[in-house]
């Protein structure tokens, strides 16, 4: 497509340059993102003549300026966003209007006519908007409203969240204009056949002729005239290269729309190398490209773990939520700013993770993009949550309806590596999701397991999520023994169960699910960002912890009981994955205060809290130990069998030298010195023994091992006594 012009429409109707030229077998996507101008009305009986303000989009409606006054606008109202364009050359045979996300229920005007409705709040909407379009050189005015939460369709999901407070509105993802001829390229799927070195293509076509209505299903939720689909028949070229080289690696001509290209000597895509390639299908009449990686994942239901690529892979990581984060007072244009979304994915990978549960939410789509660039396992988590019956929050939701929006996810999802897996819900048990995913799971045809929340598992192979919260049993009441209170909440579960199986939604002849586990939520320690306590933890840190002094105290003391708890789960080796809760979220101190937190001090520049760096990072190392040693105090002088567990995530032997001291402020009392090796994805116990100190005070036991030129500790705070 050449660069011709496109008018942006503003109060003043100012003219920036744009492409919109439409070759023969070629596509011009136009982004639509800028500057919009924006208004408010009470209700949606009238469109508004006056826009006072302007917003970014993608964006959110607070962010408009000169501010509108919100109010009661995040429980009323209708937000009204005006742009507009020009399109300089023949009209093609097909436009396709794209909102990628928007919420709540955006309805879409083109030149004063109404074009259609997209009520889904977290997938993107597509319209075909070519009977619309006013003739080349003329303006096209695009209006789209989008209400509030409150004015949801009870059949809808809306994303209840108790921790948030304002659910603001929004054009929150990018929008476009695809301009091409016919036969369109609807949408492309690419299933990676790992084993084969092949990649299946299967591209959706569209003729140009007749009609297909759909509520969500296709094109147009009010089911205007769009294009009818075609299978086979059309002649298709196809073209795969390598996204850094540009090497192409495979091409040729198919009438099927269904086909197999091989793709020899293929580079695998891990967290470790994402090796991205890109694939481009053409038609006489359109052109679309996608990425993708060749890659292949799955549980084993016999080992509980993940296999990527057909080996074990333990996932490390963290949680995101970015919809919280919506609501945090420093938040800004941060989540659309691409440089800095590249830096927090780094600075998480800086951690030892290699894995993220978008939680309770999608961000925006060049989110994924980058992720597939940098590498991480993505568990892609719908927003729903806390719902136990068809009364909690969605009344009238139904299961074709949950289905379709499942579907629409789906798509938008299915050429990312980084997405692994498909995760329908968060600490529910809903029965409406186990029917939605049975009604779509065969869409994916990379067959990428599902998870359901607290509700059953559909496949045995499909992992569960659990949530060992063991602090939280002192929110309200209980207090700690003389043993201290590692010892009170892991003595008491030496397996490491308690509610880390799901007894939520058990199987009808009793037991527990075998199914493979992930922990991606554990502790209940959260701090914000100045150190305070949140509404969750206060009585935690002031009758548990004994944490009553400075913010850099609390920081420490939950940086290393945080530390433990990782170095504790990932030791069991009966989880697929650890992930801890939160790596982004948002940070209230202030009234309202906010119940949970992330570990950075300035979300700007992406600083993380020291101690967390210090404790966590080790804890989350690839090879990494911990002393199986509770209680915080011992006497003088007795001898201890000290068992150490070390742990190799990698699939090669680790060999390495394993040590053991004393520490009391700068001196050191070495205790051993062993020379380990631990096989490819297993562990080791070392068992020492061990005297302790003849003075009493205070020490702290330490082992430790070098990984690849990092001291990897596990320390014991311990009060030695007479």
């Amino acid at each position: 497509m050449k660069p011709t012009s496109i008018l942006f429409l503003t109060l003043c109707y100012a003219l920036l340059p744009m492409s919109c030229d439409t070759p023969q077998g070629e596509r011009g996507e136009i982004s639509l993102n800028g500057e919009w101008d924006i208004t408010k009305t009470g209700t949606i009986v009238e469109m508004p003549s006056r826009f006072e303000s302007k917003v970014p989009v993608p964006g959110l409606v607070d962010m408009a300026q000169p501010a509108i006054d919100l109010g009661s606008a995040f429980n009323h109202g209708i937000y009204w966003y005006r742009t507009g364009f020009t399109l300089q050359e023949e009209i093609p045979g097909r436009a396709l209007l794209i909102i990628g996300k928007a919420k709540y229920h955006a309805r879409i005007y083109l030149n004063g006519r109404h074009v259609g409705e997209h009520h889904y709040c977290f997938t993107s909407g597509e319209f075909d908007i070519r009977q619309y379009l006013n003739p080349p050189g003329e303006l096209n005015q695009l209006v789209i409203g989008v209400g509030t939460s409150v004015e949801m369709p009870d059949s809808v999901i809306w994303g209840h969240d108790f921790e948030k407070l304002t659910y603001i509105p929004g054009i929150y993802d990018d929008v476009k204009l695809i301009l091409s001829g016919l036969p369109a390229i609807r949408r492309i799927q690419t299933v990676p056949l790992v084993e084969e070195q092949k990649v299946r293509v299967i591209a959706e076509i569209e003729s140009g002729e007749g009609t297909r209505d759909g509520a969500n299903e296709g094109i147009n939720e009010g089911g205007s005239k769009v294009s009818s689909w075609i299978n086979s028949g059309v002649r298709i070229s196809y073209r795969i290269r390598e996204l850094g080289s540009g090497k192409v690696v495979a091409r040729g001509n198919t009438r099927e729309s269904d086909f197999t290209v091989r793709i020899p000597d293929a580079n695998l895509w891990t967290p470790e190398n994402p090796f991205l390639y890109e694939l481009t299908v053409s038609t006489d009449g359109d052109a679309s490209t996608v990425r993708f990686g060749m890659r292949d994942f799955r549980f084993d239901a016999e080992s509980g773990r993940a296999m990527l690529n057909g080996k074990p892979y333990f996932m490390r990581g963290t949680n995101v939520c970015i919809f919280r984060f919506f609501e945090d007072p420093d938040r800004g244009a941060l989540p659309w700013d691409e440089q800095w979304v590249i830096k927090l994915h780094e600075r998480f990978k800086s951690m030892h993770w290699n894995s993220i549960r978008y939680c309770i939410g999608f961000p925006p789509e060049r989110w994924y993009e980058i992720v597939d660039s940098l590498g991480f396992l993505i568990q892609d988590e719908y927003p729903i949550w806390t719902v136990f019956s068809a009364d909690d929050f969605y009344p009238a939701v139904e299961v074709d309806h949950m289905a379709s929006e499942f579907r629409t996810w789906v798509r938008e999802r299915w050429n990312h590596p980084s997405v692994v897996i498909w995760d329908a819900q968060n600490e529910s048990v809903y029965p409406l999701t186990g029917l939605a995913i049975s009604a779509v799971r065969e869409m994916d045809l990379s067959d990428r397991p599902w998870e359901n929340g607290w509700s059953a598992p559909l496949q045995d192979s499909d992992p569960m999520e659990t949530h060992p919260y063991y602090f939280l049993q002192y929110m309200h009441e209980g207090e700690a023994s003389d043993k201290g209170i590692l010892s009170d909440i892991l003595c008491s579960f030496p397996g490491g169960l308690g509610n880390s199986v799901n007894e939520h939604d058990p199987p009808v002849d009793g037991g527990i699910h075998p199914n493979p586990s992930i922990i991606n939520e554990y502790a209940w320690l959260w701090l914000n960002r100045d150190g305070t306590p949140t509404t969750m933890t206060d009585r935690i840190y002031e009758e548990i912890l004994d944490s009553v002094g400075s913010a850099e105290e609390r920081f420490e003391i939950y940086a290393r009981n945080l530390g433990i708890l990782t170095e504790y789960w990932r030791a069991q080796r009966s989880y697929a994955g650890v992930l801890h809760f939160c790596g982004l979220a948002y940070s209230r101190s202030e009234d309202p205060r906010g119940q949970t937190s992330d570990h950075f001090t300035d979300i700007a520049t992406l600083e993380f809290e020291p101690n967390f760096v210090r404790f966590v990072k080790p804890a989350f190392s690839p090879v990494g130990l911990t002393i199986r040693f509770w209680d915080n105090w011992a006497k003088a002088g007795r001898y201890l069998g000290i068992d150490v567990v070390c742990i190799n995530d990698l699939g090669e032997e680790y060999a390495g030298t394993l040590e053991l001291n004393w520490e009391k402020g700068i001196d050191s009392l070495p205790l051993a010195s062993r020379d380990i090796s631990i096989p490819a994805y297993e562990r080791i116990t070392e068992t020492i023994q061990v005297k302790v100190p003849d003075d009493p005070g205070d020490y702290a036991l330490v082992a430790a091992l070098n990984f690849r030129g990092e001291t990897v500790r596990s320390v014991r705070e311990i009060t030695v006594e007479e």
